[in-house]
């Protein structure tokens, strides 16, 4: 099912940005445009940048054994990216818990002013030690609630999928939360 529409202008808005790149090449398939894989890999390498905002460096994972793990994840294709495009990937939280992140990514093709793709995520921190989801530091579990509560208040709906709702809430330890619709 396809999402609402979003002006453009309402993503771009939205803080933190994740990712600026362009789209290799090397992404092009034998229909001329980017494969699909690579659209999961440009919404993961802009997870990396979301997690490092949030003080989940490299090297914090390292010092501490941990690091993030994604637990479920809905991808809508919207239009296409071609190769030589200029995307950018915004991000919007959803929902929280003390060890789980629901959001949704935004791929807007900047070259044709575009919104391509959607993600939605749930993503969960983890001790490698133990091999077991474990609360986020109290340094990104701050910046989750205080994004959390500005996302909360825009007025525009946040496009979730259907398909995670409402059984992850219960199945991801997450409590109850508001979504506009």
């Amino acid at each position: 099912m396809k999402p609402p529409h979003i002006a453009l202008e309402q993503i771009t808005a939205l803080e933190p940005v994740c990712l600026r790149a362009a789209v290799p090449e090397g992404y092009r398939d034998s229909n001329g445009h980017m494969n699909v894989r690579w659209y999961l890999a440009l919404f993961d390498d802009a997870s990396d940048t979301l997690h490092e905002w949030m003080g989940l460096t490299p090297e914090y994972h390292a010092a501490h054994h941990t690091g993030t793990m994604d637990l479920e994840h809905h991808i809508h294709y919207l239009n296409e990216v071609m190769p030589g495009d200029l995307v950018t990937v915004y991000v919007r939280f959803v929902g929280s818990s003390s060890k789980r992140i629901h959001y949704l990514m935004f791929l807007v093709d900047d070259t044709r002013g575009k919104l391509a793709a959607t993600l939605e995520c749930i993503n969960a921190f983890a001790d490698l030690e133990k091999r077991k989801t474990a609360p986020f530091p109290a340094e990104g579990a701050a910046k989750i609630a205080a994004r959390l509560a500005v996302h909360a208040g825009l007025d525009w709906a946040a496009s979730v999928s259907g398909t995670m709702q409402p059984d992850f809430r219960s199945r991801y330890g997450i409590p109850p939360y508001g979504i506009k619709r």
